[in-house]
């Protein structure tokens, strides 16, 4: 009797540890994902943004040359 009883407790933390394993191993995966979504969040978010710097430099462009061919005009007058 005492040997069965035994042989139940070390069943019973047997499952309990195979139990907890899946368990975690549940909450790595949902947290593989998230980190995954998180990325491809932060992917979206640096594409955004370097079309946005992209339209800011073509926009300095051609201020820089609407100033120079002003200055130039008015270096030309003065001569």
């Amino acid at each position: 009797m005492p040997a069965e009883n035994i042989q139940v407790v070390v069943l019973a933390v047997i499952i309990g540890t195979l139990a907890a394993i899946v368990y975690s191993l549940r909450i790595l995966v949902l947290m593989e994902r998230r980190i995954a979504r998180m990325d491809e969040n932060l992917l979206a978010i640096t594409k955004r943004i370097a079309v946005e710097e992209m339209k800011i430099e073509a926009e300095e462009k051609s201020i820089e040359r609407a100033l120079s061919r002003r200055t130039g005009k008015k270096k030309k007058k003065k001569r």
